[in-house]
């Protein structure tokens, strides 16, 4: 396990409630209310705050992959993530699937950022080996 010698920065939050709760930031810039998914009731879920944090998390690291390289990324970078919530047996586990797009840039330039990327942003970092994830180029 890799120990942080330097932290940059610290997110807090204060959840109740769990799946039915709220959770709110101690800045108070998140402050939402949480639901089950499916559940039709007003509120997100972790699975769609864990897909936004790491699409976004993604973009910066295909930023810094892009910046080596002496080239920006295009203007209208964009990641759909799905992270799945499901079963296996009787033990509930998460799969996630990054569809990445990268317009008008070359195939081969773009899956070198990503794969690249996926070495360096921590979110992938903290579930490579630890759930399925497919990186797919939209």
């Amino acid at each position: 396990m890799t120990k942080i010698e330097k932290v940059l920065y610290t997110g807090r939050t204060h959840t109740t409630g769990g799946r039915d709760g709220a959770a709110r930031s101690d800045d108070a810039q998140l402050d939402v209310k949480l639901s089950p998914p499916g559940s039709g009731k007003p509120g997100t879920n972790p699975e769609q705050l864990f897909a936004a944090g790491w699409s976004a998390c993604f973009i910066g690291a295909l930023g810094i992959a892009a910046g080596k390289r002496k080239m920006r990324l295009p203007a209208q970078t964009a990641i759909d993530a799905e992270v799945d919530l499901g079963m296996t047996g009787d033990a509930y586990g998460l799969q996630a699937r990054l569809n990445i797009s990268l317009p008008g840039l070359d195939a081969d330039v773009a899956r070198a950022l990503i794969d690249e990327a996926h070495q360096t942003c921590p979110y992938s970092k903290a579930t490579r080996g630890n759930i399925a994830v497919e990186l797919k180029l939209a």
